[in-house]
């Protein structure tokens, strides 16, 4: 169906719509989409939560995850030779000093576990005790001060190495702790 031009339309204006469509082609399928694709979809909130979770995983380490109750703790420092190591373990190395940190919150037991091994170290005590408890009171979230102690003991240096006590002197409650001479 070809419908024509109306008569009001000059030669000139006619000639001009001409040149400016003649590389045109009619469309083949009238009901093509001719808008753009939409942009594909971002999942936010799926990000926002891996976030989340990473930041959580960051700052519980993967000591405090895998500890329970009662496992023992251990910890040695490459300078320390077996035989040493092994004193220690048996509770051959006399205790000089000891601090109990039941009852403490978390930054509370930091602070005096802190301040009591760099008196301990400045006094040149070779073994200390450390009694952080077996966390029996502390739930479903775990012993919160036997890990936060296992988690400090490795970052500080005058911390040569530790193991939990024998039964007689604490067992899983307790650690010796093998400064730094």
């Amino acid at each position: 169906m070809t419908a024509k031009p109306p008569k009001n339309i000059n030669s000139d204006d006619s000639a001009l719509f001409r040149d400016a469509v003649a590389g045109a082609r009619p469309v083949s399928n009238r009901k093509a989409d001719l808008r753009p694709k939409p942009p594909a979809p971002r999942a936010r909130f799926r990000r926002a939560d891996e976030r989340a979770v990473l930041a959580d995983s960051l700052r519980i380490s993967a000591d405090q995850l895998e500890l329970e109750t009662g496992e023992e703790l251990v910890f040695r420092r490459q300078e320390i030779s077996t035989r040493v190591f092994r004193e220690l373990r048996r509770g051959q190395v006399k205790v000089r000093a000891e601090i109990d940190l039941h009852g403490m919150t978390s930054d509370q037991a930091w602070r005096e576990l802190r301040r009591f091994l760099a008196e301990s170290h400045h006094a040149r005590m070779r073994c200390v005790r450390v009694i952080h408890g077996k966390g029996l009171g502390s739930g479903a979230g775990g012993p919160v001060l036997k890990a936060g102690v296992n988690r400090w003991l490795r970052q500080w240096d005058e911390v040569m190495a530790f193991v939990s006590a024998p039964p007689h002197d604490g067992g899983t409650g307790a650690v010796y702790v093998l400064l730094r001479r």
